[in-house]
């Protein structure tokens, strides 16, 4: 099989799609720019299905790559046969390749590699012929100075006939079916660390036993974890006697000496061999769906957090509150510069409250601050409550920011790189004032993996998690544009055809020349060549250039086209340009060629319309109930008013403003069938909730979603 009908197979897209969208990767194209710029060769294809495409040709080369590397093992031992390279190059997946693979695999020394260098394969190919009638008198002349008797020889053909039949395709694929319909889940609680306080979190799956193919995600990782902590032992079942006698039906086709020396071959082979490999790999596949599952709600809650609600560009005030350490302050321009910080102490064991609020009053009308940003960690609530005590000359916007990943942020070396001249408390303080300017811009400096918005991010495959979460961080950043002029190192190297090392050019280039003017000098950065700006310049914003288009998702190789309609219109660019009734009065069919469809002349339209538009949403204000401060507070069927600050596959975590989130189980997101808790609800979206219950001494709450705000 070739790698588009593989591709074919595996995602049932359209063919030509596929080949063309093989070609452009090929050609070092980046999947938002396929996506966004060449939907005429893609037939239109989105993110998520070019994406798809990527993981199955990876997939299929990394096949390719192994076929080649065993067909090269295997004629080196002079066994390779054409029927068995022919079955190689017909290998449709992993396993089985490595099935055909395994009799020739390399093995430590064995009970059967011992028996073969006693010469009793011959004897073991008697037994399985099954029509000796005295298998002890064929035994006997297999005695040798290494085979001291019948029954050795009659136990090393046993080995041999155990191998034999643990490397029969046939076979494993039986068990494997087995294992696959069948399967439980059993755990048992290693009896000394049952009472251990960090194994309570685990109690629910001390004695657990469960169909392995019903297992959720979730669930299933979280009996791993158990497990790597030594709290639980687990294991994988079946019905060991049914699936021994359908094989023994497959291979014992006699009833003579033989057969009980095959029947005991068989069960020796089967729980030593078979059974062992294959319920681990089962495990392992188990353990692959749910990496997959968790890192698809993780990316999901990625993309919401990315996407989140900016400001923009406010003057902004950020505190990051504390208790005996103080709140530390910064003032940030609207640009995000910092210009001012220090620290107050309002709350014990200080209690300099009034000074606090004289400060942070001076301060905003020093720096004419526009909003405040207050961490929602330590001693938030009661900051909160500080700062709305205070009567501002203007108006002030108080909002409360997630605090995940700052103190990473802070600690890292680009923060250092940023503000090289101060701590970590300051650089923490100003992560969280840019957060509320603009999330996306400040969220890409911290390790997607420690922003708090998954579960088991630890203990799922940490190469594909990286991979996926990369990927919509790219999806994010090229979605909504960069200002080439003010962004960051991070946040260009995620643009399209840009990378790391491009944007560190970027960067040094702008702050020796000056800001570029317009899209065409991006091409003058060092090592910047025409690849690199095919994919990137139609995400790289220009802001007040000469030329407007510098400022919108029209690719530069497009501009010719618009300038063809504004003549064609009779006006100037710029009189086209949020002209919506021209721009629909335009018959798009005169500017189609061999290159550009409609595809892509509607997404210039509709750029044209309202040109950078930012497709977030402002940010809102959210105020917690202020009479719940702690968790002894709550009482079932009480109404309060939460945001979402977790999404997963069996529900929803609901910050009210204290230290503990309640949990809306899935089943209690709605009246009707939930499937997709996603489909419900968004990653800070604002809430009234119902308490179904409180569970004090295991701080855990219970919640109904009893009605969406705004």
């Amino acid at each position: 099989m070739t790698i588009i009908p593989y591709i074919v197979k595996h995602t049932s897209l359209p063919e030509t799609s596929i080949r063309n969208t093989v070609a452009l990767l090929d050609q070092d194209c980046t999947v938002p720019f396929i996506s966004r710029y060449r939907k005429e060769k893609t037939g239109g294809l989105d993110e998520v299905q070019i994406g798809a495409i990527v993981q199955f040709k990876a997939e299929f080369e990394a096949l390719e790559k192994r076929k080649v590397s065993i067909s090269k093992v295997i004629e080196e031992q002079g066994s390779l046969t054409a029927e068995l390279q022919q079955k190689i190059q017909g290998a449709e997946n992993l396993t089985v390749l490595e099935d055909l693979y395994l009799p020739f695999k390399k093995k430590r020394k064995t009970k059967a590699e011992t028996a073969r260098k006693n010469g009793l394969e011959p004897l073991a190919k008697i037994i399985m012929a099954q029509n000796h009638t005295d298998i002890d008198l064929a035994a006997s002349r297999y005695v040798t100075h290494q085979v001291k008797n019948e029954e050795e020889a009659l136990e090393g053909a046993r080995h041999i006939i155990a191998e034999w039949l643990n490397e029969r395709i046939s076979i494993r694929n039986q068990i494997r079916k087995q294992l696959e319909r069948s399967a439980m889940l059993t755990t048992k609680v290693v009896s000394k660390m049952k009472d251990e306080e960090k194994a309570q979190k685990f109690r629910d799956y001390f004695d657990w036993n469960e169909a392995l193919k019903r297992c959720p995600s979730h669930r299933f990782l979280a009996i791993l974890r158990a497990e790597k902590e030594g709290f639980i032992r687990l294991k994988i079942e079946i019905d060991d006697t049914y699936t021994l006698s359908t094989i023994a039906d497959r291979v014992i086709k006699s009833d003579n000496s033989c057969t009980p020396h095959i029947q005991l071959a068989l069960e020796d082979a089967y729980k030593r061999l078979l059974f062992p490999s294959l319920s681990n790999e089962v495990l392992k596949s188990a353990k692959e769906r749910a990496d997959e599952e968790a890192i698809k709600v993780f990316s999901k809650n990625l993309k919401q957090l990315l996407l989140g609600a900016p400001l923009g560009e406010k003057r902004i005030l950020a505190i990051d509150p504390g208790f005996r350490t103080g709140c530390k302050v910064v003032c940030l321009s609207a640009q995000g510069e910092l210009q001012h910080n220090e620290t107050i102490y309002p709350h014990a064991p200080q209690n300099k409250s009034s000074e606090a609020i004289k400060k942070i009053s001076s301060l905003c009308d020093a720096y004419r601050i526009e909003a405040i940003a207050i961490g929602n960690g330590t001693a938030s609530r009661e900051t909160e409550r500080l700062v709305k005590r205070i009567h501002f000359k203007n108006p002030v916007e108080v909002f409360v920011v997630s605090e995940a990943g700052a103190s990473i942020y802070s600690a890292s070396k680009i923060a250092r790189e940023e503000f090289p001249n101060y701590d970590v408390t300051v650089r923490g303080s100003v992560s969280i004032g840019r957060r509320l300017a603009d999330p996306l811009a400040e969220l890409v400096k911290i390790d997607p993996k420690s922003i708090g918005v998954g579960q088991y991010q630890h203990d799922v495959d940490q190469q594909k998690l990286q991979t996926s979460l990369d990927n919509v961080v790219s999806s994010c950043v090229n979605a909504v544009g960069v200002n080439i002029n003010t962004a960051s190192v991070p946040l260009l190297s995620y643009v399209s055809g840009i990378g790391p090392k491009l944007a560190e050019n970027i960067v040094t280039y702008r702050t020796e020349k000056g800001a570029f003017p317009d899209r065409a000098s991006i091409k003058k950065v060092p090592r910047l060549g025409g690849k690199a700006f095919e994919q990137g310049a139609g995400f790289l914003r220009i802001k007040g250039g000469k030329n407007p288009l510098d400022d919108s998702a029209v690719h530069p190789e497009s501009y010719s086209v618009v300038q063809q309609m504004a003549k064609d219109s009779g006006k100037q660019l710029s009189d086209l340009i949020g002209n919506q009734s021209e721009l629909q009065q335009i018959d798009l069919s005169n500017y189609c060629t061999e290159t550009m469809g409609l595809p892509t002349l509607k997404d210039i339209v509709e750029e044209l319309e309202k040109p950078g538009l930012d497709r977030r949403e402002k940010a809102k204000i959210f105020t917690f109930d202020q009479n719940i401060r702690s968790i002894t507070d709550l009482r079932d069927g009480q109404l309060v008013p939460g945001i979402v600050n977790n999404i997963t596959n069996f529900g929803c975590f609901v910050d009210i403003g204290i230290k503990e989130s309640g949990l809306i189980h899935i089943s209690n997101l709605s009246d009707t069938f939930v499937k997709d808790v996603n489909a419900h609800v968004q990653l800070n979206e604002q809430l009234i909730v119902k308490v179904l219950s409180v569970d004090i001494p295991r701080k855990r709450i219970q919640l109904a979603l009893h009605q969406k705000i705004g």
